[in-house]
């Protein structure tokens, strides 16, 4: 007893003499503290950069892999950390609604971008996802009256922003409006797009500022631009050499205006008179090049990664889209645009290894959809597929309407698989909307090439665990969506006979790549299956951030150190 008395004494003065001792020095816990904090905060990037390649399959990677570089591709791939299985979980798959998704966190559900156009059946008509009357064009006298005022949700670049209190800056960049606004987000400090036509220039909106940077100007008015359009478009290496790809003339891509045939070589000089001025530089490989030299003006012009914030630069290369759409996903020309980009991407890693820093800095690639090869070449080589007739739809559609309503003015638009129905009618008319739609959703299911069919109370009341189904149910919002949702057939598409597209739920429009690299990220790879919607909130843990507010995704843990 007395040795258990004499050890709770000693214990009591022991914990007195600690107490005296922090008094004495009262900063010894603060700086234990402040010490923590700082070894935290070191491992911040200064700019986090991400790089979103328009229309890219992940299959180009291992496709074209012995054609890239060691510094591209390669370099993300083996020293970043790489997910083989990423997918789109909804439907459509179009650029801007892929763009917001990356950046939101979310799907169409809860961001509201449920196309690039979409019929508005309140103001009863089609509408862009980014045009916005209330603001000017800076830059030019037209193309700027934009804003991402029908994004519902914020960004990770907003999320960013908040956090830091303001502070830090936020912006992007694109040759399409879209891919620059809707990334940026509601906070950013600027995003700048191109103006083509006779303009050839990068502009802005008054939403972000009332004159552009003398930065800005100076690039512009550099003869960048024009000098793309004075080269001459051939393979960059011997087009013998490019096995990937079928032959290059053939009958399933579209040429140029003023081009006979859809092959090398391209002079753009010649070129650009008739197809569009510096729109032609939208859509060659050049493109991607011009946009790296803008990335690259941005980062010097402003500054980034130079202060005690961090700064966000979202880029996204459109012209490989472009290319894409007209001459499609087998084509030598986009395996060479791939070719280049590859260097595009090598060369913005050296820019920003000495700029920046290689410890400075964190970077993601990924793509906003990827593409569906040319059902006409899919068909000759006895791979199902084919085209939707619109017309031939809507005239059958209105059939059925005549047909159970005697009316052929129920439906009031058809536009992006979707049927929007005019409640007035059918109040007039004095018919249950609920029947009506399932007397439609019944029908439109035997029309040559619909895959699925379903309403948008079906998608409310029910909810759909996999599949099609469940793709079409994250990309319903029920405020802006139809009434009825329906899916074509796979590798059936709403296009020309040559060149490709996107917008399924269907692997080939869903799966794409995506890499982390640089400061904070792990070296490895990955098989596992995980959503577009999960790079924000693994953004968000990485940089200690809360998620955007409209967040569905999860945090890829596996891909931090």
């Amino acid at each position: 007893m007395k040795k258990i008395f004499a050890l709770l004494i000693t214990s009591i003065i022991l914990v007195q003499c600690i107490a005296i001792k922090a008094e004495s020095n009262p900063t010894t816990t603060i700086e234990k503290q402040e010490t923590t904090l700082n070894k935290t905060n070191s491992k911040s990037p200064k700019l986090v950069i991400g790089i979103v390649v328009d229309q890219m399959r992940y299959d180009y990677l291992i496709r074209f892999y012995n054609k890239y570089g060691e510094g591209g591709f390669k370099r993300l791939m083996n020293k970043g950390y790489n997910l083989n299985n990423v997918h789109y979980n909804y439907i459509p798959t179009y650029t801007a609604v892929g763009h917001t998704s990356i950046y939101t966190g979310t799907t169409p559900t809860n961001h509201g971008i449920i196309s690039n156009n979409w019929y508005d059946k309140y103001e009863k008509k089609s509408i862009y996802c980014v045009d916005d009357d209330s603001y000017e064009t800076i830059g030019a006298k037209t193309g700027g009256k934009k804003s991402p005022h029908r994004m519902l949700t914020t960004t990770i670049l907003d999320q960013l922003r908040l956090s830091q209190n303001m502070n830090g800056k936020s912006i992007g960049i694109s040759i399409k409006d879209r891919s620059a606004i809707l990334p940026a987000g509601h906070t950013a400090n600027a995003a700048y797009w191109f103006e083509g036509g006779n303009v050839g220039k990068f502009i802005t909106s008054s939403f972000y500022m009332d004159k552009l940077p003398s930065w800005v100007d100076k690039f512009n008015n550099s003869g960048v631009a024009n000098n793309y359009l004075e080269k001459t478009w051939n393979t960059y290496y011997d087009i013998n050499s490019y096995n990937e790809s079928i032959i290059d003339d053939n009958n399933f891509e579209k040429p140029f205006k003023g081009k006979s045939a859809p092959s090398f070589p391209y002079n753009l000089s010649e070129l650009r008179k008739v197809n569009g001025n510096y729109d032609l530089l939208k859509a060659v490989a050049f493109g991607n090049d011009f946009t790296t030299d803008f990335a690259k003006a941005t980062i010097l012009g402003e500054n980034l990664g130079k202060s005690k914030y961090t700064d966000f630069l979202a880029i996204s290369f459109s012209s490989t889209d472009y290319v894409g759409h007209r001459f499609g996903v087998d084509s030598k020309e986009i395996e060479d645009t791939y070719i280049r980009i590859d260097k595009n991407i090598e060369d913005l890693i050296n820019f920003l290894n000495t700029e920046i820093g290689s410890d400075n800095y964190t970077l993601f690639l990924t793509a906003d959809h990827a593409a569906v090869q040319v059902p006409s070449y899919l068909k000759t080589l006895k791979i199902p597929g084919g085209y939707f007739d619109n017309a031939a739809f809507k005239k059958y559609v209105n059939s059925i309407t005549f047909k159970h309503f005697n009316s052929e003015n129920i439906v009031e638009n058809i536009s992006n698989n979707q049927l929007f129905l005019n409640t007035k009618i059918i109040t007039d008319l004095n018919l249950d909307i609920l029947k009506v739609e399932q007397v439609l959703v019944d029908e439109i299911i035997n029309f040559t090439n619909v895959y699925k069919s379903v309403s948008g109370h079906t998608l409310q009341a029910t909810s759909f665990n996999s599949g099609v189904l469940q793709k079409l149910q994250n990309g319903y919002n029920q405020k802006r969506s139809g009434n009825i949702l329906f899916v074509p057939k796979p590798t059936t598409i709403s296009y020309a006979h040559v060149g490709s597209t996107h917008g399924s739920g269907y692997s080939y429009d869903t799966h794409v790549p995506l890499i982390f690299y640089g400061n904070g990220i792990k070296q490895g790879s990955s098989d596992k299956d995980y959503p577009i919607v999960d790079i924000a909130p693994t953004l968000a843990s990485f940089l200690k951030i809360e998620q955007p507010n409209g967040t569905s995704g999860k945090t890829i843990t596996e891909v931090l150190e």
